[in-house]
């Protein structure tokens, strides 16, 4: 009789303990981990929307077990140096009812056109169309400032000699000069009603835009900018 009560104690709180081992659902108190990479993921689509190519967002995994307070406007935001290209952090945090703030990891993948060399480019020579070819790939994987575009490689030259299939920074590029040093130079001036012209001869080379010095025939110097055609403009 002894035993048939235990065992009928031990069936009664099977149902307890079946209820305890079970997951309890999330409180709606609790913030929806789905809603927080939804305001990523918007966030860095608009912060991405005038980059070139095909942009992708892609939101890293948010932990479900940090239950986090139930938020009616969670806000995006950038750390700073931070920014919608490649690896990147966004920060969501809330103001009402609690406070909080979370960091997300996600990634923007940026699928575009750059000019790379299709022949070797050696130090200093002009380059020319034919030595070009235009490629495809994501953007955020290559170095900084790569040229999107051939206009602007074209008539340039490069600081170092280059091997085929390189991609092109713009940063290691030089202008074609438009002004050499001791050419003779036509310095021109304009303001509000005025407008001076006179001869002088440049101390640099520099190329379109570049600063410039020049020396006028009274040995004066005067710095000023290279444009095509011999001109250098100066501001007064």
């Amino acid at each position: 009789m002894k035993r048939l009560l235990t065992t009928a104690a031990l069936l009664a709180l099977l149902p307890a303990a079946t209820a305890q081992q079970a997951p309890a659902p999330r409180p709606a108190a609790y913030q929806d981990p789905a809603a927080l990479k939804r305001s990523v993921e918007q966030f860095l689509q608009v912060q991405s929307g005038g980059l070139p190519g095909q942009v992708t967002v892609a939101v890293g995994a948010v932990d479900p077990r940090m239950n986090l307070a139930a938020c009616a406007e969670p806000q995006a935001f950038f750390m700073p140096g931070a920014r919608a290209w490649g690896k990147t952090t966004v920060g969501v945090r809330c103001a009402t009812p609690t406070a909080w703030t979370v960091y997300i990891q996600a990634t923007v993948t940026v699928v575009g056109d750059y000019i790379a060399s299709a022949a070797p480019l050696a130090q200093g020579q002009a380059i020319e169309a034919g030595q070009l070819v235009t490629l495809k790939g994501d953007l955020t994987m290559l170095p900084a400032g790569i040229a999107t575009d051939m206009g602007q490689v074209i008539g340039r030259s490069t600081n170092i000699s280059l091997p085929p299939g390189t991609p092109l920074r713009l940063d290691t590029l030089r202008s074609k000069p438009v002004v050499q040093s001791g050419q003779l130079v036509r310095l021109v001036s304009s303001g509000n009603g005025f407008s001076v012209s006179a001869e002088a001869r440049a101390m640099s080379t520099a190329g379109d835009g570049q600063v410039v010095q020049v020396k006028t025939s009274g040995g004066q110097q005067i710095t000023g900018i290279a444009k095509a055609g011999g001109l250098v403009e100066v501001a007064f």
